[in-house]
Parts: structure tokens; C-alpha cells; sequence
């Protein structure tokens, strides 16, 4: 979480409304609820997961073993089936799908 001063953020007279209730601490301000994004689209993390279970499974599918994947991606060999398992579900489900 990035901190930020909230001198810089709200104007003069919110701030002056806020410290009324809180001065030299930390607040954290929740989203509103209809304006939460998915986990790690924010950071980028759901992005370089994904791109690792697509590197993941074009590797399988080039022959290397789950324990190589494993080996090579720093995963557990239990990880490494659940992806492989889970993307290979997904492909054949879409196939039916189609």
C-alpha cells in the first residue's frame, strides 16, 4: 500500500474536517464497493501469473515432465499439476463449448 499525504490530496478545508478526528496517523480509505477491481489486476499480478501458467503449458506440451516445469518455474510439483490439470480442463471444456 502506497502512503500518501493527505495534505497533497484533500483540500484545505477536508483536511482541517478530518484532523478534527484523527491527526499524525495512518486512515485507510476503502474503495467504494462498485469500484473494487479483481485481485492483481492493479498491481499486475493476475497478468504475470497468467503469462506463467501460458509459459507453463507451452512447455508441457513441448515434452518437458511436471517435475522439469517444476524444477524450472521454482513450484511445487503439486502446482505445477493444478496448472497443467486446470488449463487442459479449461481447453477441452471450450472445445465442447464451440
Amino acid at each position: 500500500m502506497n502512503y500518501k499525504n493527505a495534505k497533497d490530496i484533500f483540500p484545505p478545508e477536508l483536511l482541517k474536517e478530518i484532523q478534527k478526528y484523527v491527526q499524525g496517523e495512518r486512515v485507510y480509505i476503502p474503495q467504494l464497493e462498485n469500484v473494487r477491481t479483481n485481485w492483481g489486476k492493479k498491481s499486475g499480478s493476475r497478468l504475470e501469473i497468467t503469462f506463467r501458467n501460458n509459459e507453463i503449458m507451452k512447455k508441457y506440451k513441448e515434452g518437458l515432465s511436471m517435475d522439469e516445469l517444476a524444477e524450472l518455474f521454482c513450484l511445487s510439483g503439486e502446482s505445477i499439476r493444478k496448472i497443467v490439470y486446470r488449463n487442459t480442463r479449461e481447453v477441452n471444456y471450450n472445445k465442447e463449448g464451440d
